[in-house]
């Protein structure tokens, strides 16, 4: 079915406003991949905070001519779909990567983190990485840390003199 220029020129439109705007995204190649299971991760994606969409390759590499994900632009062949998210890019590799344990038929093509380009097999590490909730409140544990120890050794300091002037009254006593 053609598609007449103004309905190309809106997807082109779209995609430059969604996915070639994106800090970070995934490619994915989705043969074999049923619409009921598309639809899950579609909704999985949609949970994190991200987006999923197919795209018609041509007119995406139209839309990210000089942008982010121009440097995946050899990806771009055969079915493709983007998954991208704007805060955590270990959120969604994590996502796709339990995804694909369930349904193998979706293959990794390369991915976009903080503006780089990354090599498809490297989602995989991304997904084992920390997340950013996580990472946060091990930076918290670390720099209360050394105010709780300090807090306890000013605290101690008291409980001692007191322990001492205790003993001392006994030996008089």
């Amino acid at each position: 079915m053609a598609q007449t220029r103004a309905k190309k020129q809106e997807m082109i439109d779209r995609y430059a406003g969604g996915l070639a705007e994106a800090q970070h995204a995934i490619l994915l190649s989705f043969k074999g991949l049923t619409v009921s299971q598309a639809t899950d991760l579609r909704a999985k994606i949609r949970e994190q905070g991200g987006s999923y969409e197919v795209v018609k390759n041509r007119l995406a590499l139209r839309a990210i001519e000089g942008r982010g994900l121009d440097g995946l632009k050899e990806q771009f062949q055969g079915p493709t779909a983007v998954a991208y998210i704007e805060d955590d890019p270990v959120v969604l590799a994590k996502t796709l990567t339990e995804f694909r344990k369930d349904v193998p038929a979706i293959e990794f093509k390369g991915a976009l983190v903080d503006g780089q380009a990354v090599d498809a097999s490297e989602v995989e590490a991304i997904a084992q990485m920390p997340g950013r909730p996580e990472l946060i409140a091990k930076l918290l544990f670390l720099l209360q840390s050394p105010i709780t120890r300090l807090a306890r050794g000013l605290a101690a300091i008291p409980r001692q003199l007191v322990i001492a002037l205790d003993q001392i009254a006994k030996q008089k006593a």
